[in-house]
Order: C-alpha cells, then structure tokens, then sequence
C-alpha cells in the first residue's frame, strides 16, 4: 500500500495528492501534523520533509513531488 506522508497546507502535498486523486491511485494518507505521524516518518525516510512517499510493498521511499508523481505515472 501507498502511504504518503504529508501536511495539508503544503503546496507541492496538495499537487502529489490531486495527481494521485486524478489518477484514482489507492493511497493513505499520514498527517505529519500528528507529533507519532513525524517520528514515523523520521524512522522511514530520515528527514522531516515533506511530502514522502513509501511503499511497503517495494520498500520504495521518496521525497520530492514531481519524482513521486514520476514514481506513481510509470505504475498506473
């Protein structure tokens, strides 16, 4: 599953997260505003950046929107 890692008030959250709406990708979405939301992330990608992408079933982390949206085009 698609977990990303985000903030509502991010701009580029906010494109990675219409993008994958758009595309009807199935994801899960983890506030980072939640203090147990950022250690996660912390312990998965090692930075407090966001937005974040992870996918447990590769073991796949990325940061950055437009790669992750590279990441979500070449799979859809």
């Amino acid at each position: 599953m698609l977990e990303l890692f985000m903030l509502e008030t991010c701009p580029y959250c906010q494109k990675v997260m219409a993008y994958m709406d758009e595309k009807k990708v199935k994801y899960t979405k983890t506030d980072t505003k939640d203090h147990e939301n950022a250690m996660k992330l912390m312990t998965l990608g090692g930075k407090d950046q966001v937005p974040f992408l992870y996918n447990d079933e590769t073991d796949d982390r990325i940061y950055e929107s437009d790669e992750i949206i590279e990441y979500i085009r070449k799979r859809v």
